[in-house]
């Protein structure tokens, strides 16, 4: 059953105060936690329902639902303060959900990030950014934030998360070409990447990116 996870914000808008939702296990009960972000257009309950096809027990699903629909305004190629405040908000919006669930007794490498789409690019950044070693990102159709030749100045380490990017090698929202890009940053971030590219598949998510999540899933619950 889905419920309202209240989680004080002290972010700036528009996602500063946006409901957030849970399901699956109890948090105080689960081994671990996966925070989910929707694509433009979507909510919380759609990026939600992906968790059906997810076979690990003792898991929380949490996804945070974007002001309007959208976590910024603009494609990610777009010069990235023409997506302020949205990806700062959205941002921001996953450190407090990331340091609750860590307040709440649960370790930073049980948790993952799961995000589609647009959902996927902030999920992705967000990752690279917070120098954070969670356990693993799913980046289903997104790529790292910013125009053709961003500096991808991100201190830290990544080495014990596992990262995931699954795209169609003819997505037109996201470049092949950014989604590799971001592996090869991930890769000098140490973490551990797996790429995959499907030939001439939708905008979508497919069977084996369920497969690998599942994958995924189970070694982070024994960790």
């Amino acid at each position: 059953m889905i419920k309202e996870l209240h989680i004080a914000s002290k972010g700036v808008a528009p996602h500063h105060s946006s409901k957030i939702l849970i399901e699956g296990t109890e948090l105080d009960k689960a081994k671990a936690v996966m925070i989910m972000i929707h694509g433009r257009g979507a909510t919380a309950e759609s990026i939600l329902d992906i968790s059906q096809y997810f076979t690990v027990d003792d898991v929380s699903y949490i996804a945070p639902q974007a002001n309007g629909g959208a976590w910024y305004p603009f494609s990610f190629l777009m010069p990235t303060e023409q997506n302020e405040p949205g990806i700062t908000s959205g941002l921001q919006r996953i450190f407090e959900i990331v340091d609750h669930v860590i307040t709440s007794g649960i370790s930073e490498q049980k948790i993952m990030l799961l995000g589609f789409s647009q959902g996927a690019c902030l999920s992705l950044e967000w990752t690279a950014r917070s120098n954070k070693n969670i356990g693993a990102v799913f980046g289903l159709s997104g790529g790292l934030i910013g125009p053709n030749g961003t500096r991808r100045n991100y201190s830290g380490t990544l080495q014990n998360t596992s990262v995931f990017l699954g795209c169609s090698d003819m997505d037109f929202h996201i470049p092949k070409e950014r989604v590799i890009e971001s592996a090869e940053v991930f890769k000098q971030l140490n973490a551990t990447v797996t790429l995959n590219l499907y030939p001439n598949m939708g905008h979508t998510v497919n069977d084996d990116e369920i497969d690998h999540i599942n994958s995924v899933m189970k070694n982070v619950i024994k960790k």
